[in-house]
């Protein structure tokens, strides 16, 4: 993975953990970072923000969500 995972970034699965009851594409929250940044615990809640599920996973299981273009160009033809 090219990009470091942060703090507070929402990621989601990259594939399912089954004892755990979670599927690939869910999606979480990372509330802390492990072993130096070789594992996050990942919080993954409901509509209502109820957490249903805190795990500690390893980077290649995760990929950040983007909410803005990845070219700077593309947010300011948006304005």
């Amino acid at each position: 993975m090219s990009e470091a995972i942060r703090l507070l970034d929402v990621v989601a699965l990259t594939s399912c953990i089954p004892e755990y009851g979670l599927d690939r594409g869910q999606v979480g929250t990372v509330v802390d970072i492990l072993a130096d940044g070789q594992a996050f615990e990942v919080e993954f809640c409901d509509r209502a923000g109820r957490t249903y599920e805190s795990v500690g996973l390893r980077p290649d299981q995760l990929m950040t969500l983007h909410f803005d273009p990845a070219v700077p160009e593309l947010m300011e033809d948006a304005a």
